[in-house]
C-alpha cells in the first residue's frame, strides 16, 4: 500500500466483500470461530501478557490512573476474554429470526426478519479487551467489522487479533471478517469516519470525551456510543444504612475509570441525620475524595466544596460530587438537568419510591438497590458488549449481539397487485 488512504480503502473493501459471505454463514459454523478463538487466547496467554507489558511499559507515566487500568491485561483478564468469547458462542443467534409476522386482509403474508448491519467501525482507545469482545460480537451478528484500537495498545490487540484470525480460519471463514488496522498513523480514524461511507454502515466509539465528540461530530456514517456516564446514585430515606454503604462504595471505587462507576451521590434531605455522615466518611475512609454541598462539607473537614461544574463532571478517577436534595422528586430533576442518561441507582426499601425513580428517570439503565457497576453487557447475560449507548436511536444501553442488527420486511404473496 502506497499510503494510509490506500490502506483503509482497501480493508473497506475486503470487509464488504467478508459481509456478504458472514451475513449467511450458520450459527454453528460462527459458534466454531468463536470456540477456536476462546481456545487460541488461552493458548497465548503468555503471548499476549509479554505483548501487553510492552504496551504498559511504553505508555509510561503519559496515561492517567484510570486508562492505564484499561491498558493492563493479566491472567484473570485474558481468561475473561476467553470465558466472553465462549459465552457469546452459546447466546442465540439473532439472525434470520423472524421479529413478527402478521397476514393482510389481501392474503399477503408480512415478516419482519433480523439481518446484520453489514460492515462495522469500531475506534476505541486503551482497552485491548475490546478486540476481542467486539471482534465476537460482530462476528456472532453477522456483520464483518473494522478495529482500530489506540496507539498505547497497539501490541495487545495485534497479539489479541492474532487469536480471532486463527478463529476464522479454524472455522472456514474469511480473515477480513474481523480486521485489525495495522498502522498507529491518526489519519486512520479519519478516513473511517469521513472517506468510508461506502464500505462502513455504522461507527462505535470507545474512549475518552475527545474521541468521541470527535466520532459523533465528523462521522459520515451513524454512529452508536455515549459521550459521558454521569452517574448517579440517590440514597432515599427508605434506604437501609449498611446497603447504602456497599453500594456506594462499589458503584465509586470497584473500578473508577469505567464509565457505570457513580459520579455524584444524592441524600434525601430527610436522612441527612442518620445516613449523610456515615456515607461520606465510609468514602473519604477507603480513599475517595468528596466535594459536598454546604450540608455535606459540614459533615467532615475532609469534604471540599463542589463548584457548579462539579454536578456536571465525569471524574472516571476516585473523587464524587454528594448533594442532599429534598426528596426523590428533586433527586429525578437533578439527574434530568446534571445526568448524561447513562445510568442511575436509587437505594430505597420503599417499593413505590423505587418505582417512581424507575419509571421517571430517563437513562440508558435505571437501577434499584443495586451498583451502578452492573452497566455492563456481561453482566446483563449478554456474553460481552461493544459499549452503552445513550441514544435513542436503533440501540441504548449495553450494546450487545442483537443490538448489532437490523430487520428486514419479507412479504409473500400469490399473485396481488395494487388498485
Amino acid at each position: 500500500m502506497n499510503s494510509v488512504a490506500d490502506l483503509m480503502q482497501g480493508m473497506g473493501r475486503s470487509a464488504r466483500a467478508a459481509a456478504r459471505i458472514l451475513a449467511f454463514a450458520s450459527a454453528a459454523q460462527k459458534n466454531r470461530a468463536l470456540l477456536a478463538s476462546a481456545s487460541a487466547l488461552r493458548g497465548a496467554r503468555s503471548t499476549i501478557l509479554a505483548a501487553n507489558e510492552g504496551d504498559v511499559r511504553e505508555a509510561g507515566s503519559g496515561l492517567s490512573g484510570a486508562l492505564l487500568d484499561r491498558l493492563l491485561l493479566d491472567d484473570s483478564r485474558v481468561e475473561a476474554m476467553a470465558r466472553g468469547l465462549e459465552s457469546i458462542a452459546e447466546a442465540r443467534d439473532p439472525i434470520g429470526a423472524r421479529l413478527a409476522e402478521w397476514s393482510r386482509p389481501n392474503g399477503m403474508l408480512i415478516q419482519r426478519v433480523c439481518v446484520p448491519l453489514g460492515v462495522i467501525g469500531i475506534i476505541y482507545e486503551s482497552r485491548p479487551n475490546v478486540t476481542a469482545d467486539a471482534g465476537a460480537l460482530c462476528l456472532k451478528s453477522g456483520n464483518a467489522v473494522i478495529l482500530r484500537g489506540g496507539s498505547e495498545s497497539a501490541r495487545s490487540n495485534a497479539a489479541i487479533h492474532a487469536c480471532l484470525q486463527e478463529g476464522l480460519s479454524a472455522a472456514g471463514l474469511p480473515a477480513a471478517c474481523i480486521q485489525w488496522v495495522p498502522t498507529t498513523d491518526r489519519a486512520a480514524v479519519g478516513h473511517m469516519l469521513t472517506d468510508m461511507a461506502e464500505h462502513i454502515d455504522v461507527i462505535v466509539p470507545r474512549g475518552g470525551k475527545s474521541l468521541i465528540s470527535r466520532v459523533q461530530k465528523d462521522a459520515r456514517v451513524p454512529v452508536i456510543g455515549h459521550l459521558e456516564g454521569v452517574c448517579h446514585v440517590y440514597v432515599d430515606r427508605g434506604a437501609d444504612l449498611e446497603m447504602a454503604k456497599r453500594i456506594v462504595v462499589n458503584a465509586k471505587m470497584r473500578r473508577t475509570g469505567v464509565c457505570g462507576s457513580a459520579e455524584t451521590l444524592l441524600i434525601d434531605q430527610a436522612c441527612v441525620p442518620t445516613h449523610l455522615a456515615p456515607l461520606v466518611r465510609t468514602l473519604l475512609d477507603v480513599g475517595c475524595e468528596v466535594r459536598g454541598d454546604e450540608v455535606t462539607a459540614d459533615v467532615d473537614p475532609r469534604v471540599k466544596s463542589a463548584t457548579e461544574q462539579d454536578w456536571y463532571s465525569e471524574y472516571l478517577d476516585a473523587i464524587i460530587a454528594v448533594r442532599v436534595v429534598d426528596g426523590i422528586s428533586a433527586a429525578i430533576a437533578h439527574i434530568g438537568q446534571y445526568g448524561s442518561q447513562h445510568t442511575e441507582c436509587i437505594v430505597t426499601s420503599d417499593p413505590a419510591t423505587a418505582e417512581q425513580f424507575l419509571h421517571e428517570v430517563d437513562s440508558a439503565i435505571v437501577l434499584h438497590n443495586a451498583s451502578t457497576q452492573f452497566a455492563d453487557g456481561a453482566e446483563f447475560g449478554m456474553g460481552a458488549e461493544i459499549g452503552i449507548s445513550t441514544d435513542k436511536f436503533h440501540a441504548r444501553g449495553p450494546v450487545g449481539v442483537e443490538q448489532l442488527t437490523s430487520y428486514k420486511y419479507v412479504v409473500r404473496g400469490s399473485g396481488q397487485i395494487r388498485a
